[in-house]
């Protein structure tokens, strides 16, 4: 795999030249807090081989096989002043152009991703930009949960999540609170995963004194996957994911769907929008 690297003064995001893929996100010199899934198995499917490989990757929701699953296709490059545009050439069987847009912030460890999905073929495709990040383990999830009310006089629900056929809901890892639910990244099987609409528009991972949060646009009242979910966590005894999902469109022949994450790094967990006392209990998980 061909490997290149994108860096500023605080920050250094290595992409493969080979398949849409951002494989290394590096903050002050620590060790590289995204996944190497080179080792994984791959899936079948009758358009060639999937390969996890690990780091960041988009797809298109809602998954299914083989469509989710179609083997990653070669690449374009394009420098950029502050970046680099990456596209995929068109999928087989789905018709569909992948396409990342990375720009680097010039004076901070922050980076701008743009997601984008066109459709190529014939007919018109019900989708959603998918943003997939897959960490290494040992960290915690950090996931912001709506807490005011819905209505003046709060008698409607305002929160939900969707769950998985194999999630546990007494997984150990777990842990839920009224504002932030937590989740310890550690090996273990059957995997578990849990969605929901994120109305803060953010999530979080910190590992190994590093904490990364991914900031997308929560638009209210739109449809999204999963019984409306833009944002999921998954985690099995290999990787754990913080994903974003846009809304969902009907891309018509030649249209196009974007996606925007913003990504930042720190390296304390005393943030404005992570209260002293959520502070202290992520450290002491």
């Amino acid at each position: 795999m061909n490997k290149r690297t994108l860096k500023n003064d605080f920050l250094q995001i290595e992409y493969l030249t080979t398949s849409l893929r951002i494989t290394g996100l590096i903050y002050g010199g620590k060790p590289n807090i995204l996944a190497d899934l080179n080792n994984l198995p791959p899936i079948y499917t009758p358009y060639g081989d999937f390969h996890f490989l690990g780091g960041h990757r988009l797809w298109h929701s809602p998954e299914a096989i083989p469509r989710t699953y179609i083997p990653d296709q070669p690449v374009i490059v394009t420098e950029l002043p502050d970046g680099v545009l990456l596209e995929a050439k068109t999928e087989p069987g789905t018709g569909i152009r992948k396409r990342i847009e990375i720009r680097l912030a010039a004076g901070k460890p922050s980076a701008t991703l743009t997601h984008t999905l066109i459709n190529d073929g014939l007919w018109p495709v019900e989708l959603s930009p998918w943003a997939i990040t897959q960490f290494r383990l040992g960290g915690t999830v950090i996931l912001p949960m709506p807490i005011d009310n819905a209505d003046k006089a709060g008698l409607l629900h305002n929160r939900q999540f969707s769950l998985w056929p194999y999630t546990r809901i007494n997984d150990p890892r777990l842990i839920l609170d009224d504002s932030f639910v937590l989740f310890k990244a550690e090996a273990s099987l059957p995997p578990f995963k849990i969605g929901y609409f994120n109305s803060h528009g953010w999530m979080a991972y910190w590992l190994d004194g590093v904490l990364f949060r991914k900031t997308f646009e929560a638009q209210v009242g739109l449809a999204y996957p999963d019984n409306n979910c833009n944002a999921e966590m998954y985690c099995n005894d290999q990787f754990v994911e913080a994903e974003s999902l846009a809304p969902l469109n009907i891309l018509n022949p030649g249209d196009s769907a974007d996606h925007v994450e913003t990504w930042e790094l720190f390296d304390t967990l005393e943030q404005p929008w992570l209260p002293p006392d959520w502070q202290n209990k992520i450290q002491n998980i």
